[in-house]
């Protein structure tokens, strides 16, 4: 698929694989996704990634990565028939620690019928180069039936840039309060 292209997809169970060539100097990547209600989460509760790895309708699930010799896979399962009415699209999005996405090798998305596996939509991500976070794909309906768009919008921002912009509370790390001055000493009279 070319960036912009959509196609229909089954709703039906379908596994989401985020993967990449790992090799030395290669950023940690990890895969996520957004359950958006005209184009934000209706609380942190719909973000689904490695720190908390399900929605809680079912849906959207966090299934992990693997690393057979170099490559390397992430994996998310969207189960279209749990997704509730009012959600209206399913970001799929990554985020690289450590580094950028111009340092990661052939990343691609792909989708599958998660009971077949059958290859439903793939997107080879191309160009990145400060980015470190990216929206790869999106499942969004329309006219009451699901499709798959290729997205490939980074962020130079991070993971919090991201969320941000889907409305997810970030919490920024607190800075040390800068010491307090020395009371001063009245001269003696």
């Amino acid at each position: 698929m070319s960036k912009g292209s959509n196609v229909p997809v089954p709703a039906t169970a379908l596994t989401v694989e985020l993967g990449w060539h790992s090799a030395p100097g290669t950023p940690d990547v990890d895969a996520s996704a957004l359950l958006l209600v005209g184009g934000k989460v209706r609380s942190d509760a719909d973000f689904v990634f490695y720190n908390q790895p399900a929605h809680a309708s079912g849906a959207v699930r966090h299934e992990g990565r693997t690393n057979a010799g170099g490559q390397v896979t992430d994996r998310l399962v969207v189960d279209l028939p749990r997704v509730e009415p009012a959600i209206e699209t399913v970001i799929l999005a990554a985020s690289a620690d450590g580094g950028s996405f111009g340092q990661v090798r052939d990343l691609y998305i792909e989708v599958r019928d998660a009971a077949q596996g059958t290859v439903a939509a793939r997107f080879d991500s191309t160009g990145a180069t400060v980015e470190t976070a990216f929206v790869l794909g999106e499942f969004y309906r329309r006219q009451g039936a699901w499709k798959f768009r290729a997205v490939g919008q980074g962020y130079d921002t991070g993971l919090a840039g991201l969320a941000t912009d889907y409305g997810i509370t970030v919490d920024e790390p607190q800075q040390a309060a800068p010491p307090a001055a020395a009371p001063m000493t009245p001269p003696p009279p």
